[in-house]
């Protein structure tokens, strides 16, 4: 009996974890295998899910307007989206603050005083220049760098052109239907080869990091890890059961796929073509809902990044012993919820759009240095978290829409 690709998921990151832990206790090197040739393999899977991201965005959100039809229509479908995520972003960063307040996991922890080099070299965008980016100078350029806002934003508009031409734009509605449908099927091959790619990703990262590095920051990976479980398990399963008419554990089930392989790529943008493929496939949302909600929610819904930034901000406020200020905290919640929405849909984007929290409230970039040690497993837990989100949203915005799912 063949077994469901979730279920063999499953089954690579518990073998990928145990084959890390046995490569860690030989310095990364059994007989002729080192550790990073099974990095490579999971490279590669990575590279096939990133080969796919921009002619996937760009097919399915123009097929996602063209099967809407009605700009007025599709205007209400990006009025909600936006606020769904908005609020729920919002939710993730108070929640944030209310237990790093309660836990103070920084306090007897001493930060290195030195500038982490590698963080503190690289600009942070600031959230003007995330909202002038929207609009690309240079499409084409804008897609050989993978910047998602602008590709959203041109495919929009161009979707929301063959609309409106009428007649005249049906060729180019037939074609992109059929390209469309051509990135759904190379999706579903790499698909097939996720389990590899999840095991050599799971093994690499244990077997390069080890589990040692987990101790000293205990607490605050503890924070952190509760805050992403309570937003996962209690506040947007209330929202999808409220609005989204649809059952958590249900859901769980029907996008398993596209979690644990967020939790092994750390990338929302990576596991996109296997969210929409989940959602289509198991749950029942039109592709017009999918192609639409999806690549939006992969770039601006980003809850366990926000609800991360705002743990760590504080944590390394009461690592320095600053004590930061209600009105400072305030602060802290509107630049965490736009930041995220900055954050690239890649590996430990949420460590750069740190920065930008870090000095609107004046507190030392240098503190992201010992928090970059542990980042690699935070941000595995948040981009799982953010692409749950991001399918709790589509089906909210579906149910909103009147769409009925599988029973």
């Amino acid at each position: 009996m063949k077994l469901k690709i979730h279920t063999q998921i499953f089954i690579a990151i518990v073998l990928g974890l145990v084959t890390g832990i046995v490569f860690e206790s030989q310095q990364g090197q059994i007989a002729f295998l080192n550790i990073e040739h099974i990095g490579i393999i999971g490279n590669l899977f990575i590279r096939l899910l990133k080969m796919i991201i921009v002619p996937l965005i760009f097919a399915s959100i123009v097929t996602g307007i063209i099967s809407v039809g009605d700009t007025k229509k599709l205007g209400r479908i990006g009025l909600k989206t936006f606020l769904y995520y908005l609020s729920t972003t919002a939710l993730a960063v108070i929640l944030g603050l209310v237990l790093v307040n309660i836990i103070h996991p920084g306090k007897g922890i001493d930060l290195p005083t030195e500038t982490t080099n590698e963080f503190s070299e690289r600009q942070a965008p600031s959230i003007l220049s995330t909202l002038t980016d929207i609009i690309p100078e240079n499409i084409f350029k804008a897609m050989a760098q993978s910047d998602v806002l602008s590709i959203i934003f041109f495919s929009i508009l161009f979707g929301i052109a063959i609309c409106s031409i009428g007649e005249k734009g049906k060729p180019l509605v037939s074609l992109f239907e059929a390209f469309n449908d051509v990135m759904m099927k190379i999706t579903g091959w790499i698909m097939l080869l996720a389990p590899i790619g999840i095991f050599a990703l799971m093994a690499h990262t244990i077997g390069t990091l080890g589990l040692s590095v987990l101790k000293p920051l205990a607490i605050y990976m503890i924070t952190v890890a509760l805050g992403l479980l309570i937003h996962a398990t209690i506040v947007l399963p209330i929202l999808l059961r409220t609005f989204g008419k649809y059952s958590p554990l249900k859901l769980i089930k029907d996008v398993f796929s596209a979690i644990t392989t967020a939790f092994s790529t750390a990338s929302s943008a990576a596991t996109l073509p296997i969210t929409m493929e989940c959602l289509q496939e198991n749950t029942g949302v039109s592709k017009k809902i999918t192609s639409f909600v999806l690549p939006l929610g992969a770039t601006i819904n980003m809850d366990g990044t926000a609800l991360y930034e705002a743990v760590a901000a504080m944590f390394i406020a009461q690592a320095y012993g600053v004590d930061l200020s209600f009105g400072q905290q305030i602060i802290i919640v509107l630049t965490a919820t736009l930041a995220s929405i900055g954050a690239a849909a890649i590996p430990s984007a949420g460590l750069i759009t740190l920065i930008i929290v870090l000095n609107a409230v004046n507190l030392p970039i240098e503190g992201i240095g010992m928090i970059w040690a542990v980042d690699r497993i935070l941000d595995m837990l948040r981009t799982a978290v953010n692409v749950w989100g991001d399918t709790c949203g589509t089906v909210v915005v579906a149910k909103l829409e009147q769409e009925t799912f599988h029973n």
